[in-house]
């Protein structure tokens, strides 16, 4: 069975968790006390990296619900991408174009940098525009490595399947090491080998 699914060392899980930390900060910062919003966009932000370690743990046993844990991480970052967006719209602040010196820029620092400790750090004295901008940017990133995650997941699933079929090749493994081919359970004989007659039971003993 698997068990290399140390979530921590994902890009996607590294980036969520970098998402996470700007809203907390963004959220609690910028909107009025008692806004539901900021449950709303904490709880997304959550959502979006709890689901993709609990997946990634689940798959050990349940390749099915790795994927679906997955997606619904990544339903959770899009949910607070329109949080991000209509924050920006309603109140007149610029979401920065995709050619914008500020949005590429922003682009290749948040590419190039996965530890939320620089991103707590840099948002301290940045305006609610640019915060908000730099969240949409690792957003959009984080969606890319989920959608690559998710599509290996799937071709890893049709090369090597799920749980059964890895329980019953480590079964067959077992077997093959320990010269018991043929054997399918405790209850089963060895093929080829004759079943031994019982002596019938004495009613009177």
């Amino acid at each position: 069975m698997r068990q290399d699914n140390n979530y921590r060392t994902l890009k996607a899980f590294q980036k969520a968790e970098c998402i996470y930390d700007v809203t907390f900060f963004f959220a609690h910062k910028f909107l009025k006390s008692g806004d539901r919003t900021i449950d709303q966009m904490i709880q997304a932000a959550r959502s979006g990296k709890q689901n993709l370690a609990e997946g990634n743990i689940d798959g050990i046993t349940s390749r099915e619900m790795e994927l679906k844990l997955t997606n619904v991480n990544r339903a959770s970052l899009h949910e607070l991408l329109l949080d991000y967006e209509d924050y920006l719209r309603v109140r007149g602040l610029e979401q920065w174009a995709y050619d914008d010196p500020r949005c590429i820029q922003t682009r290749a620092f948040c590419k190039e940098h996965l530890d939320s400790a620089i991103y707590r750090e840099k948002i301290q004295e940045r305006s609610d525009e640019t915060i908000a901008n730099i969240a949409i940017t690792l957003i959009h990133q984080c969606d890319v490595l989920i959608r690559g995650l998710i599509e290996w997941k799937k071709r890893d699933f049709i090369e090597k399947g799920g749980i059964k079929e890895e329980m019953y090749r480590a079964r067959k493994d077992w077997q093959n090491r320990n010269g018991m081919n043929g054997y399918n359970g405790v209850n089963e004989q060895i093929p080829n080998q004759p079943i031994k007659p019982t002596k019938p039971l004495n009613p009177k003993s």
